[in-house]
């Protein structure tokens, strides 16, 4: 068996933004629904999707500039309770977060099937890069524009660092998606050097004579790391994906076909074929 998790939030503004899109106020649910039907239709049979009910979350507090959806098109944010409603009428299992975010729920499914004897693969569909901390063992990455696919050492390749230390590289590097800046003068280069010798920010010796990774300009970046190293840690724990939110288990996210609110979804964004296309898959799948 293969679960597929799907980041929501991010096929939202992948739909949204979409030169496709001529419809400002519901293409991109449209999009979405249809992408998750795509799933279906490639052989996925257990889907959990995972949105941003309420942007702001539980990080905000930790660091007041953490993304809060201001800059958010208006047009695309109403869309996320349309999204929602109607990807659950189409059968789907949504994870709709408030005070934690997509990117948790995400987490917290990969290590419920995981743990699942039965799951042979745990899809986690987006490229975002927060998430190559879960991959690794059963848990993969695809980002499925591209049709890329991550295992650890795919995501070392992409990111220069192991999944467990994708936090750590961020705290240094910062996430500009996210709102936190990192540290000063830290790059991608001397951040993935320094953290594939030695994993994590409390590992890294404090005296840079001690530092054999090949970094340039070691004493200026370990006294900005002394100098910020609370921040860091900080920003390592914004950066680190929860496991423990609600996401139920392997069985909850079979897809049984659309539900009976469908029809009336379907009608209500002038998609008649969205309801089309999930009754063939109903037929074929025996849902």
């Amino acid at each position: 068996m293969q679960v597929h998790l799907v980041d929501g939030t991010y096929e939202l503004f992948r739909q949204h933004f979409s030169k496709f899109n001529k419809d400002p106020d519901r293409g991109a649910t449209r999009g979405v629904v249809a992408s998750c039907l795509a799933l279906i239709e490639q052989g996925a049979t257990h889907v959990g999707v995972a949105t941003d009910h309420v942007i702001e979350s539980f990080r905000n507090e930790m660091w007041p500039a953490y993304k809060d959806g201001s800059g958010v098109d208006p047009h695309l944010k109403a869309q996320f309770p349309l999204v929602e409603d109607a990807l659950r009428a189409f059968g789907f299992r949504v994870w709709a977060m408030v005070e934690q975010e997509a990117d948790d729920a995400l987490a917290a499914a990969a290590r419920v099937a995981a743990a699942d004897e039965r799951v042979e693969r745990a899809v986690i569909c987006t490229p975002d890069k927060d998430l190559g901390q879960c991959v690794g063992g059963k848990v993969w990455q695809w980002d499925r524009r591209q049709d890329k696919w991550f295992d650890a050492d795919g995501v070392q390749a992409r990111l220069g660092v192991p999944p467990a230390s994708v936090p750590d590289l961020l705290a240094l590097v910062g996430d500009s998606a996210d709102g936190f800046p990192g540290l000063p003068g830290w790059g991608a280069t001397s951040a993935g050097a320094v953290l594939r010798r030695w994993r994590h920010l409390e590992d890294v010796p404090h005296d840079p004579l001690a530092w054999d990774a090949g970094v340039r300009g070691a004493a200026t970046l370990n006294a900005t790391l002394r100098e910020h190293y609370d921040l860091a840690l900080l920003f390592r724990d914004i950066a680190t994906t929860r496991t423990d939110a609600e996401v139920g288990v392997v069985d909850d996210w079979r897809w049984a076909g659309p539900g009976p609110d469908a029809a009336a979804v379907a009608e209500a964004l002038d998609a008649p074929q969205l309801l089309e296309r999930a009754g063939r898959l109903t037929d074929r799948a025996g849902a």
